[in-house]
């Protein structure tokens, strides 16, 4: 049956709109380690399951160029998305075009965009956003434009927070406008060779602050100690990076296994003073291979990571007492607060792992901004709709490990604690010095004084052991450490059944 002529036109230009008509502007994008939007989609999302919006847009620049130009030139006006699957589940998937103009936002790209934000709301879709590009684009004469300050898709995009998980990936150039679709997303992706600034090597030329290079403005190792990128990787490694992160949003999974739990019991060293990476305690306590360490190098006092507990997806941080000995910062309360909300607009149920001695304090501490900045942890947690679960593993003290409970050790949904631990409304040392003051001045042998000083330290050392804490009934328990991964599936069984 011959296909009609309507019908062969539309499948021409269906053609044009492809990475395949344009073969000498592809080559070159992948001489410079780029890739295509419609490369960038079929590495993530299921074969045959991608449906697309605005295929055939062009360049709002008809009177500027021939048709055959926009056609060839201004693909997608540089911006390719649409629904999809990854692993069978539904979401969206934009991206942001380099072989269109260095992926630069046009104005019927923002319409477009504007579309898909809509629908992506009205299906609460989990959304990937490729997007790497280099802003606003100039140019775009055929809409009658002054500032175009009154574009809608970046208010569109940022109020979907809290309400649709957001992923952003960025593997290339990514300027001004661009950088705020990834600034505005939950959690960003970048790997190596990528730079990501709120203005490019142009704007800052033309702001009068010198010649930059586009890959000095913000290359990723700078963004990643900043605290931009949650999560760094090696190129090879984004598109696998990208799907595994979304797939926290996408629900649950049904086959896991689990680590044998009895190593969580010599995983603590058991003097205060002694140093420990808490990775390992995290990946025990979840599934096999379900980890992922969110800006480990921003704030690195305090870790936040997602992983599973038996299929469901939960939120774990604590602290991290390489850094700092565990103390709270300005910074990790910045970055505890923000995690927080990420779980709670998810659904992720919380668990804190408590080591810390406390807020960090001093006049350099509190130049920082310490009091607004760790009073947003204690906000954050307060204000949890999500359960958590509090384990105190060798430290609580103070306002410090109050912050990483909620607020108070009564605000989880349990507050456990391992063999061993102390707890007290302050480090015990400091304490014996700030409580009796008086008494240890009126000792003139230093030797003495510091003799002293050690004996009180361990009566109440004795004194804020957790089994006294538990006797007290400030905490719930005290548990075995091999217990713990199963007291948290309990307990988010029970909260998922309520």
């Amino acid at each position: 049956m011959a296909i009609r002529d309507d019908l062969l036109q539309v499948l021409a230009r269906r053609a044009l709109t492809e990475d395949s008509a344009r073969p000498e502007a592809v080559e070159k994008l992948h001489a410079r380690g780029g890739r295509t939007a419609r490369e960038h989609i079929a590495a993530v999302v299921d074969p045959g399951s991608f449906v697309e919006y605005g295929r055939f847009v062009t360049a709002a620049q008809a009177n500027r160029r021939s048709d055959d130009e926009l056609l060839d030139r201004t693909v997608a006006d540089g911006i390719v998305g649409g629904l999809a699957t990854i692993d069978g589940r539904s979401c969206a998937v934009l991206s942001y075009d380099y072989l269109v103009m260095a992926g630069t936002q046009g104005m019927r790209g923002h319409i477009k965009s504007d579309r898909l934000i809509d629908v992506i709301e009205r299906l609460a879709l989990p959304t990937l956003f490729f997007a790497a590009g280099g802003g606003g684009r100039p140019g775009d004469s055929d809409l009658p434009l002054v500032s175009a300050l009154d574009v809608t898709t970046f208010a569109a995009w940022a109020r979907l927070a809290g309400r649709v998980p957001r992923i952003a990936v960025v593997d290339d150039n990514c300027f001004a406008g661009n950088a705020v679709i990834a600034g505005c997303a939950d959690l960003i992706v970048a790997c190596d060779g990528s730079s990501l600034g709120m203005g490019g090597p142009a704007m800052i030329a033309g702001g009068g602050l010198g010649e930059v290079a586009a890959a000095d403005v913000g290359p990723l190792e700078t963004m990643a100690a900043a605290g931009v990128v949650d999560v760094a990787v090696d190129r090879d490694d984004v598109d696998d990076a990208a799907r595994d992160l979304l797939g926290y949003f996408l629900g649950p999974r049904e086959d896991w296994t689990a680590a044998d739990q009895s190593v969580l019991r010599d995983v603590v060293p058991e003097r205060e003073q002694v140093a420990y990476d808490p990775g390992p305690i995290v990946e025990a306590l979840c599934d096999a291979g379900s980890v992922t360490m969110l800006g480990p190098d921003f704030a690195p006092e305090l870790f936040t990571a997602l992983g599973r507990v038996e299929g469901r997806v939960v939120g774990l941080f604590g602290n991290d007492t390489r850094h700092v000995a565990g103390a709270i910062t300005a910074a990790a309360g910045d970055k505890a607060a923000r995690f927080l909300r990420l779980c709670d607009s998810a659904g992720f149920p919380v668990v804190s792992l408590v080591d810390t001695p406390g807020m960090m304090v001093g006049p350099d501490a509190e130049a920082t901004g310490m009091v607004r900045r760790t009073s947003a942890l204690l906000i954050a947690g307060a204000q949890l709709s999500v359960p958590m679960i509090g384990v105190v593993l060798r430290r609580g003290y103070g306002l410090g490990a109050q912050a990483m409970l909620g607020g108070s050790t009564r605000e989880p949904l349990m507050t456990l604690a391992w063999p061993g631990a102390h707890m007290g409304a302050m480090g015990l040392e400091g304490a014996v010095r700030l409580s009796l003051r008086a008494e240890l001045a009126a000792i003139e042998d230093p030797a003495e004084r510091e003799r002293t000083v050690a004996e009180l330290t361990a009566a109440m050392r004795k004194h804020s052991d957790v089994l006294n804490v538990a006797r007290h009934f400030e905490i719930d328990d005290v548990i075995d450490p091999a217990e713990t991964r199963g007291l948290i599936a309990c307990l988010l069984a029970a909260a998922a059944a309520g």
